[in-house]
């Protein structure tokens, strides 16, 4: 049954700008809010679970899979063959890797974006930058203001979060912005396009198809929470591989030349982009870069949309269309 979304129709006295903190009525079923709540805290719910024991138990099966897999296989005979020939082959590929981590450690102290005479992030502004960043991260421009990388156990801690999370905001911020735009140019036709709205969605119990095509769902057409039982299920095998190192695929007779940032090999690094020292150590620099850009970048998201109730691209497409009454101030000023 579809569910038609009515937005209450502002004053003429107020400002115009919509928001995803409007009153809207699903079918038969209102949601009140007032404009500090979002939809997840309003009066009255939808269903937001929807889905029979079968459907339950074939996504719960499906999402396991991948990790259940990786155990029978390193448990059977198949996995000891690869094992064995992963022993053979290890002593060659030790010996390759140790040398590329040489060439590496010599590309890195000649490169300019690391050691004492690295960029730093006031420029040619004279600075007391702190003793404890001398550059042999990728991406250190001296800034840390707190100390918090004044144990260096720390520092790498805290690196190890910041790659991780740069990389999974730069994923997101595609996951965001290619819907929407695929939509508006007419490529594909979502359910929801907006990201922020996709959620809701499963909220009010929508279903949702893979790139707009009927039928084509899997998680979509079930409630919030098999999803994220689904998600965590899923996220198991990656991040019990993390937690144990690059060690964790050998019993797949998987060799990882890497470490637990940079594994490398056929799995993560499959254009052999580090065989070339030089060019390898900058890449780690526009990586870091490019994250943390991408992280500013959702900030912005959130803040958008709560703001505008739109995603992204609308934003931007309205913003360029008239960017005198588009812009940061004249939204602040009706809010």
């Amino acid at each position: 049954m579809a569910l038609l979304l009515q937005p209450q129709k502002p004053s003429p006295f107020s400002c115009q700008l919509p928001s995803p903190f409007q009153n809207y009525t699903i079918g038969t079923c209102k949601l009140q809010s007032n404009p500090r709540e979002t939809p997840l805290h309003s009066k009255r719910r939808c269903s937001k679970v929807k889905a029979s024991w079968q459907e339950f138990t074939g996504v719960l099966i499906f999402s396991a899979i991948p990790f259940a897999a990786v155990k029978a296989i390193a448990n059977s005979p198949l996995g000891e063959k690869l094992q064995r020939r992963l022993e053979e082959k290890k002593i060659d590929a030790v010996q390759n890797s140790s040398k590329l981590k040489f060439l590496a450690e010599k590309a890195r102290k000649e490169s300019c974006w690391y050691g004492e005479d690295r960029p730093k992030w006031l420029g040619p502004i004279p600075f007391d930058y702190p003793a404890h960043l001398t550059g042999q991260l990728p991406g250190d421009y001296g800034f840390d203001l707190a100390g918090l990388g004044k144990d260096p156990v720390a520092l790498q801690k805290y690196y190890n979060f910041e790659i991780l999370h740069a990389r999974w905001a730069m994923l997101a911020a595609l996951g965001a912005v290619i819907p929407e735009l695929l939509d508006l140019i007419g490529t594909f036709h979502f359910v929801e396009p907006i990201w922020w709205r996709v959620g809701y969605s499963k909220l009010k119990g929508d279903t949702l198809d893979y790139l707009g095509i009927p039928g084509l769902h899997l998680a979509g057409s079930q409630g919030v929470i098999i999803i994220a039982i689904c998600q965590v299920l899923l996220m198991v095998g990656p991040e019990y591989a993390r937690y144990c190192g690059i060690e964790a695929l050998e019993p797949l007779g998987i060799y990882l030349p890497g470490d637990i940032n940079y594994p490398g090999g056929i799995l993560f690094d499959p254009l052999n982009l580090s065989k070339d020292p030089v060019a390898f150590v900058e890449l780690k620099v526009k990586e870091i870069k490019n994250g943390r850009l991408a992280m500013v970048a959702w900030l912005g998201f959130y803040v958008q949309a709560a703001v505008t109730g739109k995603g992204p691209i609308q934003n931007l497409l309205e913003h360029i269309a008239d960017p005198l009454h588009n812009n940061l101030l004249s939204i602040l000023k009706c809010i």
